[in-house]
């Protein structure tokens, strides 16, 4: 794992050559602090272009004044930062985009995805390509070159042994509780420091801009539940009822974190199912290291002996799963199984018409019962159900059934 202060090679890398050799104007969005303008200063293609950043009070006040003549001085390409204080630029950016016919002329970043999809949608239609990045992944930090998308079939199985590495419990454990910021991961910012500081900054910043949050303590107190809650299914009366605000603030509290990338909401599956399955989605806080800190699991041995171990764990998994389609600059098609009866699979990755089941446990001693629930997606009509797995803290490829593994995270 990286401890210095070096810049750690990213994956998305290829995803952004890509969208500059198909678009004008690309986009890369994601949390704040993530790492998106260090990726475009730090890419071999933008790393040279100049650089802009909204974070400049006296540049936004620039562009709202006269966003044409303010573009018009900065001629393309150019990396414009954190773009959602400039949305005044879109329709600009457009024109432009038109006028010239070019390849890779606009490279912006932003943290806001939902209000920055809506303008990118609306002005720039088609000439738009859009990143989204997340935090560093296990590979990233581990210098693994390996960058392809997983999936649970012998072929991917085969191409990643080659340069997986054998990581112990404890190294694991301590990239949970670490985290995936740039900042921790390298050494850059201690780590209580840092998510003290970005929590501050995040409400300040972000939330405010969102949605007008009267009651900051009370959204602080709803952060540290959504992270309480990490890898359980999404209860909006619970959640208010713990901060002691309305459901309808719950709900709209919870699409700011959505919004800003804090949180992810994994779908149920229902497709050719009868009414017997559950609706309702499951909730994962996406950076671990962060929803630690908010949840006071101190160290990393505290919280892998702790009752929460599973959900973390499983969060981890999640999002380390989420970062290897989102780096090849694809949406995956993510969804997780129950039932009333209770049987639950813990994720389904649907992949060109074929469901790849997988259980995520902390076990370092997978048995074929691990997998049993598989056998409630034969009840579905019409489904092509693939190969899949257990993803453990097993150190090597195993086989628990046919077509049924045990999956290292390390293979992830």
């Amino acid at each position: 794992m990286a401890n210095d202060t070096e810049f750690i090679k990213r994956h998305a890398e290829k995803a952004l050559a890509e969208l500059t050799l198909s678009f004008p104007v690309i986009l890369v969005t994601g949390p704040r602090q993530i790492g998106k303008s260090t990726l475009l200063q730090n890419d071999k293609k933008t790393g040279k272009m100049p650089y802009l950043t909204f974070d400049d009070a006296s540049e936004v006040t620039a562009v709202k004044t006269d966003p044409k003549t303010f573009l018009s001085m900065h001629r393309p390409p150019v990396i414009l930062d954190e773009i959602q204080y400039a949305p005044e630029l879109f329709p600009y950016l457009k024109m432009e985009a038109d006028r010239n016919k070019k390849k890779g002329m606009y490279f912006l970043t932003g943290s806001q995805q939902f209000h920055l999809m809506k303008n990118a949608s609306e002005s720039l239609a088609g000439r738009i390509g859009i990143l989204q990045l997340m935090g560093l992944s296990m590979r990233e930090t581990g210098g693994d070159k390996f960058d392809k998308s997983f999936i649970p079939a012998m072929e991917y199985f085969s191409a990643r042994k080659r340069s997986a590495k054998q990581y112990s419990a404890a190294e694991i454990w301590s990239t949970i509780h670490t985290g995936s910021f740039p900042a921790v991961v390298t050494g850059y910012s201690k780590q209580k420091v840092f998510y003290d500081s970005y929590v501050r900054t995040y409400i300040e910043r972000d939330v405010r801009a969102l949605a007008q949050v009267g009651d900051e303590l009370a959204f602080m107190r709803f952060i540290t539940v959504a992270a309480n809650r990490t890898g359980q299914m999404l209860n909006y009366r619970d959640m208010a009822r713990d901060v002691q605000i309305s459901e309808p603030t719950a709900k709209k509290w919870l699409s700011i974190m959505v919004t800003s990338g804090l949180v992810y909401l994994l779908p149920p599956f229902a497709m050719n199912i009868e009414k017997r399955v559950v609706k309702t989605p499951k909730l994962y806080f996406l950076d671990t290291g962060l929803a630690a800190y908010l949840t006071k699991w101190t160290s990393p041995d505290v919280l892998r002996q702790g009752a929460a171990s599973g959900a973390f764990f499983e969060t981890f998994v999640i999002s380390e799963i989420l970062k290897s389609y989102y780096n090849n600059g694809t949406e995956p098609a993510l969804f997780y199984y129950r039932d009333k009866d209770g049987k639950e699979i813990d994720l389904l990755i649907m992949q060109n018409g074929t469901l790849y089941p997988l259980e995520i446990k902390t076990t370092a001693t997978p048995k074929t019962d691990d997998v049993a629930v598989f056998k409630v997606l034969k009840s579905i009509r019409n489904l092509n159900v693939g190969t899949g797995g257990l993803v453990c803290m097993d150190t090597s490829l195993g086989i628990l059934d046919k077509d049924r593994y045990s999956i290292p995270a390390a293979f992830l």
